[in-house]
């Protein structure tokens, strides 16, 4: 039996081949490549170029989520049948590299710098043997879209800059992390939303866990993860050639707690759906909406609807990815983590719809990317 996957129709595909029949979606059913095997992309994004779909992720095995192998790529020209690509940047053999096999890469993302015409990977990275405790930022490149990467090393983004909504006071303050013994209390909240952890890490950079990019209308690119012991977003601007960032960098939702960011744009104003942090464990995803990218960002009620959506439908987001060649039409993924057997992680793949121009997240056993994307 051969399960078809969340998928999109492209305008070629259908002008080519007449009417299209149904394109089931079943989320959360296993997904095949071309070799039969489950896809191995966890925490992933796809890029779109040429016609073709890449598809990035973190390659998992059955009793680890660490790093042994690298990210994977897979490509696809319909978004039904995938190719495995294999490992479009592998971790490192040299204990002395900062992806040497067994350290965490996380929800690896691709974009592609027209001016340059480098694709350029991000990932979360976390030190060999070193827990979480890293929060750092990898950042890879290649000439090709399915790789090879080069590895060009990692970092914790915007050291010695000053968030652009901080104020002069907040920056000033000398409350530190060590006058608190417990956590959690109101006086650490306040100390923690006027930016405590920000000044704490101004001089080394701020820390970056979860992640994803975003490449805006005008070309600039933005790098989004989760700061300020995952208490604080950031999003910070790319140099012209997405390689490292220029320093500018706005706080998103401080205190607030959220990781597992995703964002899209729609009619000029921008969406960012994250959840909170509760581990492997799902819990309800958040949505978050400015005019500007750089805020002020408003928060809204849980996307989702309906059973299991206090649980994000037992998932957590990924990457939003905009549906080419139609208009205000975007596909929500998620992974559904199993950490007994990371590599038999679903994919939960749901078309967003919109009520009052805010999206709408709705479980469907089944749906038919036809009717979904008109």
């Amino acid at each position: 039996m051969k399960f078809i996957t969340p998928i999109i129709a492209l305008a070629s595909l259908v002008a080519s081949c007449g009417s299209p029949g149904p394109l089931v979606v079943r989320p959360g059913e296993p997904w095949p490549d071309d070799q039969g095997v489950h896809v191995n992309a966890h925490g992933g994004g796809i890029l779109h170029h040429d016609n073709t779909y890449y598809w990035f992720g973190e390659h998992k095995g059955e009793r680890s989520s660490a790093a042994w192998v690298g990210v994977t790529c897979y490509s696809s020209k319909n978004l039904v049948d995938w190719t495995n690509e294999g490992v479009a940047l592998p971790v490192s053999t040299d204990t002395l590299s900062d992806i040497r096999a067994g350290c965490v890469l996380e929800r690896p993302k691709v974009i592609h710098n027209k001016k340059t015409g480098k694709f350029v990977m991000y990932f979360h990275l976390e030190l060999f043997r070193q827990g979480y405790a890293a929060a750092r930022v990898g950042i890879a490149v290649s000439d090709r879209p399915a790789g090879p990467y080069t590895f060009l090393g990692s970092c914790r983004p915007c050291a010695g800059y000053w968030p652009v909504n901080m104020t002069e006071e907040q920056q000033k303050a000398t409350v530190t992390p060590a006058d608190f013994p417990n956590w959690w209390t109101d006086e650490w909240r306040q100390a923690t939303n006027d930016g405590m952890f920000t000044r704490r890490d101004f001089a080394g950079g701020q820390m970056s866990r979860d992640m994803t990019l975003y490449v805006d209308d005008d070309g600039k690119a933005y790098h989004i993860y989760a700061s300020e012991e995952n208490l604080t977003l950031h999003v910070a601007e790319l140099a012209d050639d997405y390689l490292s960032h220029t320093g500018k960098y706005a706080r998103i939702a401080p205190g607030g707690h959220n990781e597992a960011p995703a964002i899209f744009k729609r009619k000029g104003r921008y969406f960012l759906i994250t959840s909170g942090c509760t581990g492997w464990e799902p819990n309800a995803a958040r949505l978050y909406t400015a005019e500007s990218i750089w805020g002020p960002w408003t928060e809204h009620p849980n996307p989702c609807v309906g059973e299991d959506a206090r649980l994000t439908f037992r998932s957590q987001g990924t990457f939003i990815l905009p549906v080419p060649g139609k208009r205000d039409a975007f596909l929500f993924m998620a992974d559904r983590w199993t950490p007994r057997l990371p590599i038999n992680a679903r994919y939960i793949w749901l078309p967003i719809r919109f009520e009052n121009d805010l999206p709408v997240l709705q479980w469907h056993d089944q749906w038919d990317l036809n009717e979904a994307f008109r």
